[in-house]
C-alpha cells in the first residue's frame, strides 16, 4: 500500500473530499464542479486511492495538455514522497512513466483511446477521470463515449467508475449522459480560492486590429502600478514572439524583470522555467496562450493582462482542410484566466476589451468536435465496431456531414471501405491498411504516408516528414520547400532534436511495414522522395502551376493555393502541398507554408494509381457549342487532353442540360407567345391545382431530362439548341382535354366591343386587357374569363396609345373618372369621339369621318 499523502497544505477541495469518497460508495459515476484553484486535479485521485471498491486496480486520469499531466502526476507523487513512474505515473507523447507499482496513470491525447481499443473492459483500471472537461477536447468525447459503452459490455459485475471534473461546464448536462437507469448521476460542486480579483477594463477592441501595441502598453503600466509577477495570455506563438521582442527591448536594463514564453510547441524544460517560482527579486513576465487556463499554477502571479483571444484549429467542410483561426475567447475562458491572478494572493487583472464588449462573448467555447477534422474519430470508431456514431452516447454527437467527409478522405487512404447496399451493416468497414494506421496512433493521412513510405523503401524520409508535421516546424523561413528541414534534420541539428526524436519513434512503429531494401537518407531521397510521400498524405493537395514561373497553383481539390514572392519552388511545374493557410471567404488564395517539389515522372510512375481517365462532355460557352473531350486527371487537375470527335447522345444532352441550368431558361430564347401561354398555364394551376402540371421555369429546369432530351438528338450549337419548336414540345405535356380547357377558361385573346380580338397579357396579375377607351365604349362591365372566376384589369389607351386609367371595375369608371378624362382630351382629339354616355355609344376604332364640303 501506498504511503498516506501529504495533504497538509489546506486547499479548497477537502472540504468535499468526504462527500466524494462516499458518493462513489454508493454509486459508479460523479461530476465534481471546482473553478481552477480548488485542487481537484491533484487532491482527487489520492484521496481515492485506497477506497475499498477500487482494491488492486488502477485509476486512470485524462488530461487535455501534456505539460498539465506531467505537471500533475509529479506533484501527486511528490505529496506521496515519490518521484513520478512509482505509485504515480504519467503517459504522454514521446514520455512514459510508469511501472509494475504504477496505481495512478495521467494520460494525454489519444493514449486513453488507444488503450480502450485494446482493451474495452479496461480490466484492471477501477476509476477513470475526465479532467478539464469543459474544455471538450476531442479525444476526451470520444473516450467518454467509447468508455460508457465498453463499461455497458464488459463491466456489469464489477462496474468501472466515471468522474467527469470540470471548472466551468453545465454539470447537469453531463450528469444526464452518465445517468444509469434512472439513478440520477450525483454532482458535487467545491469552491476555489477565495482572493479576490480586481477587473479593468480597456477600450473596446476591433477584432482584427494587431494586437501588439495594447499589450505592450499593458503590460508597462501593470508593472509600474502592480506588485507579483504578470501573466499574459496571447493567440498564439506569433503574437508570443512579437511581444517577447519589444519587451526584451523594453526592459534590456532592468535584470529583475524576466520574460518567458509558455505555450504547447515548446520543450518541457522551457515550458517548467515559465511556471515555476521566480527567484527572490525577481519578477517573472510569462507570454502565454491558452495552455494556462487551467490546471496549471504559476506560482507568484498576482496580474494577468488578458488579450481575449484564441487560436483553434476549425475544419472547413468545403475545402477539406484545417485552418487555424483567431477568435474571441468565451466568457467563461476570461474568467478562467482572470481566476489565474487570484490563485495565491489577491490581484488585479487588465482585460483589453471594454465592459460592453465583455456581455457579447460566448458563453462558452464551442466543443471540438462540432468544428474539427473527423478522419481519426471515424477510424477509431470503425476499429471499435460500430456502424454509426450514433450507436454511441454523446454531449454532442459528430455531424453528419463532416463524419462522411472523414469516411471518404479514410476511403481515399485504403483505410475503410464502403460496404454493398445489401450487406447486413450499413456505412463503412475498417481495412486492415486502416488496423494499421490506427494502430500508430498518428493522424490517419501521416500514419498512411509512413506505412506506404516503409514499403517503398524510404521509411525514414516518410517518419522525418510525419515528425515535422506533427511537431510543427522549428525552421521559420519564408523558404516552403520541406527539403531544406530533412536536411537539417539529417545534418543533426540541435533545433530539430524533437522532432527526430519523434521520428525515431514512429520508425519503431512502422517496422513491421518496411521491406528488406530501404533507401538511405542521402540526397537524391530527400530531394525525390518528399512530394510523392506528401502526394499519399495529401492526394487532395496536390498542385498544377497556372502558367510557367508562377507561384499561383490550383489543387485537386480546386483550391487556389500562391507561394510566397521569390520561393524556390516556383520552377516547378506540380508540387505537394503539406501546410497551407488563410481564411475562407477573405482572400482569393491560400498561402503555402510547406511543400515539396513533384516530377511530372512521379505522377506516371509511383502515384499513377490516382491518375484517372474520363471523357468529359462539356458545353463551351465562349463559342456557344458542345465540346467533348478524353481527359486524365488527378481530381481537379487536367494532365492531358484529347478531342474526341464521336461521344453518345447520353453524355451530350447531360452536357447541354447542365448548360441551360447554369444560365437559365433564358438561354433557349423562349418568345413572347411561349412566355405567355406559361403564364396562361400557371394562373389556370392556381385556379385549379389538382388539375393542372407544374410547369413553371423551376419547374422546367428541374425536369429538363424528361421533356427536353427527346429534342436534343441533332443539337451541337446554341442556334440549333434555340431552333426547337418549344411550343410543341411544352404543348405536349398537356392532354388534349388540357389544351381544350385552357384555351376555353383563359383564351389567348378576347373580342371588345369594337369588333377586334385583343390578345390578354397573362404575365401581370390580374391579367390585363389594353385596348384604347373609344374602342371599349358600350361595355358596361369589366369582361371576365375562367367562367366569372376572375375579372380582367383593363388598360384603357389614349387615341396615340397611352395610359389614360387601369380599372377593374369598369362601370364605376365610366360613371366617375371618365367624365373628367373627357374634359381634358375632348380638344387634344378633336377626331374622336367623346359621348356622354359612354355605356350605350358604339364602340369603334376609328376617327371620326370627315366633313365633305
Amino acid at each position: 500500500m501506498p504511503a498516506s499523502p501529504d495533504f497538509s497544505t489546506a486547499l479548497p477541495i477537502d472540504d468535499v473530499i468526504p462527500d466524494i469518497q462516499a458518493a462513489l460508495n454508493q454509486a459508479h459515476e460523479l461530476v465534481l464542479e471546482a473553478p481552477p484553484g480548488a485542487g481537484k486535479t491533484t487532491r482527487v485521485p489520492l484521496a481515492l486511492l485506497n477506497e475499498p471498491w477500487l482494491g488492486n486496480k488502477k485509476i486512470i486520469m485524462l488530461e487535455p495538455r501534456r505539460l498539465a499531466a506531467k505537471s500533475s502526476a509529479e506533484r501527486m507523487a511528490e505529496q506521496l514522497g515519490e518521484s513520478a513512474g512509482q505509485t504515480v505515473g504519467f503517459r504522454i507523447r514521446m514520455e512514459n512513466k510508469v511501472s509494475r507499482n504504477t496505481r495512478i496513470e495521467v494520460v494525454t491525447e489519444g493514449i486513453l483511446t488507444r488503450q480502450l481499443q485494446q482493451d474495452p473492459s479496461l480490466a484492471d483500471v477501477g476509476l477513470v477521470i475526465f479532467d478539464e472537461f469543459h474544455e471538450r477536447n476531442l479525444h476526451a468525447d470520444l473516450a467518454l463515449a467509447l468508455l460508457l459503452q465498453g463499461r455497458s459490455l464488459f463491466r456489469d459485475d464489477d462496474p468501472l467508475r466515471i468522474i467527469v471534473m470540470s471548472a466551468t461546464l453545465d454539470g447537469t448536462q453531463v450528469a444526464k449522459l452518465l445517468e444509469v437507469g434512472s439513478q440520477p448521476t450525483t454532482v458535487i460542486s467545491s469552491l476555489g480560492r477565495t482572493y479576490p480579483v480586481a477587473i479593468n477594463y480597456g477600450e473596446a477592441f476591433t477584432f482584427g486590429e494587431r494586437i501588439e501595441p495594447r499589450v505592450i502598453y499593458t503590460v508597462k503600466q501593470a508593472v509600474s502600478e502592480q506588485e507579483g509577477s504578470v501573466l499574459v495570455f496571447l493567440p498564439g506563438q506569433k503574437e508570443i514572439r512579437r511581444v517577447a521582442a519589444d519587451l526584451q527591448a523594453v526592459y534590456k536594463n532592468q535584470p529583475e524583470i524576466h520574460i518567458t514564453p509558455l505555450y504547447g510547441d515548446l520543450d518541457f524544460a522551457a515550458q517548467r522555467r515559465a511556471i515555476e517560482p521566480a527567484p527572490k527579486g525577481v519578477r517573472k513576465i510569462v507570454l502565454a496562450t491558452s495552455i494556462a487556463e487551467t490546471s496549471i499554477t504559476i506560482d507568484g502571479v498576482t496580474v494577468v493582462i488578458d488579450a481575449g483571444l484564441q487560436r483553434e484549429a476549425v475544419f472547413d467542410p468545403r475545402t477539406a482542410m484545417t485552418r487555424l483561426q483567431t477568435k474571441r475567447c468565451s466568457r467563461a475562458a476570461a474568467d478562467q484566466r482572470a481566476g489565474r491572478a487570484g490563485r495565491t494572493a489577491p490581484g488585479v487583472c487588465y482585460r483589453l476589451w471594454s465592459e460592453s464588449q465583455q456581455q457579447q462573448l460566448a458563453a462558452f467555447a464551442q466543443p471540438e468536435i462540432l468544428n474539427a477534422d473527423l478522419s481519426a474519430l471515424a477510424l477509431q470508431l470503425l476499429q471499435w465496431g460500430v456502424d454509426s456514431p450514433t450507436d454511441l452516447q454523446w454531449l454532442d454527437p459528430p455531424p453528419n456531414a463532416a463524419y462522411t467527409q472523414a469516411c471518404e478522405l479514410l476511403q481515399a487512404l485504403e483505410a475503410v471501405e464502403q460496404l454493398e447496399p445489401q450487406s447486413d451493416k450499413s456505412g463503412w468497414q475498417i481495412t486492415p491498411h486502416g488496423e494499421a494506421i490506427s494502430s500508430l496512433g498518428a493522424n490517419p493521412r501521416l500514419a498512411h504516408m509512413m506505412i506506404r513510405g516503409a514499403q517503398l523503401g524510404v521509411a525514414e524520409v516518410a517518419c522525418n516528414i510525419a515528425a515535422l508535421l506533427t511537431e510543427r516546424d522549428p525552421l521559420r523561413s519564408d523558404q516552403v520547400d520541406i527539403s531544406l528541414r530533412l536536411r537539417q534534420i539529417s545534418n543533426g541539428d540541435k533545433a530539430f532534436k524533437r522532432v527526430k526524436q519523434q521520428a525515431r519513434q514512429f520508425q519503431s512503429q512502422i517496422k513491421p511495414y518496411m521491406c528488406s531494401q530501404q533507401n538511405s537518407n542521402d540526397g537524391n531521397a530527400i530531394e525525390f522522395w518528399p512530394g510523392i510521400l506528401l502526394a499519399l498524405a495529401y492526394p487532395d493537395r496536390i498542385a498544377q502551376q497556372r502558367q510557367s514561373n508562377s507561384p499561383h497553383y490550383v489543387l485537386s481539390n480546386g483550391r487556389a493555393v500562391v507561394l510566397p514572392e521569390q520561393d524556390n519552388l516556383v520552377a516547378n511545374r506540380y508540387l505537394a502541398i503539406a501546410d497551407l493557410g488563410g481564411v475562407a471567404g477573405k482572400q482569393n488564395a491560400d498561402r503555402v507554408f510547406l511543400a515539396a517539389r513533384l516530377e511530372p515522372s512521379s505522377l506516371e510512375n509511383e502515384l499513377a494509381f490516382l491518375l484517372k481517365e474520363k471523357t468529359v462532355a462539356e458545353w463551351d460557352e465562349k463559342n456557344g457549342r458542345f465540346n467533348a473531350e478524353k481527359q486524365r486527371r488527378i481530381g481537379a487537375l487536367i494532365l492531358d487532353r484529347q478531342r474526341v470527335n464521336e461521344i453518345d447522345s447520353q453524355a451530350k444532352n447531360a452536357a447541354v442540360i447542365a448548360m441551360i441550368r447554369k444560365r437559365g431558361l433564358g438561354v433557349l430564347g423562349f418568345n413572347q407567345n411561349l412566355e405567355n401561354w406559361l403564364a396562361r398555364l400557371s394562373l389556370m394551376r392556381s385556379i385549379e391545382p389538382d388539375n393542372w402540371p407544374d410547369l413553371s421555369k423551376t419547374a422546367l429546369l428541374d425536369s429538363l431530362e424528361q421533356w427536353l432530351t427527346p429534342y436534343l438528338s441533332n443539337v451541337k450549337n446554341l442556334n440549333q439548341l434555340q431552333a426547337i419548336d418549344f411550343n410543341a414540345a411544352l404543348l405536349a405535356m398537356l392532354s388534349w382535354e388540357q389544351q381544350q380547357r385552357l384555351q376555353k377558361q383563359l383564351p389567348e385573346k378576347i373580342a371588345i366591343p369594337s369588333g377586334e380580338m385583343v390578345r390578354i397579357d397573362y404575365s401581370q396579375s390580374p391579367p390585363v386587357l389594353a385596348a384604347r377607351i373609344q374602342q371599349m365604349f358600350g361595355l358596361a362591365d369589366s369582361p371576365v374569363i375562367a367562367d366569372g372566376r376572375l375579372s380582367l384589369q383593363c388598360h384603357l389607351l389614349s387615341p396615340a396609345k397611352r395610359p389614360l386609367a387601369v380599372t377593374q371595375d369598369l362601370s364605376s369608371f365610366w360613371e366617375n373618372a371618365y367624365q373628367d378624362i373627357k374634359k381634358e382630351l375632348k380638344g387634344r382629339y378633336p377626331k374622336h369621339p367623346w359621348p356622354d354616355d359612354p355605356i350605350n355609344a358604339e364602340a369603334t376604332n376609328r376617327a371620326k369621318p370627315r366633313k365633305i364640303k
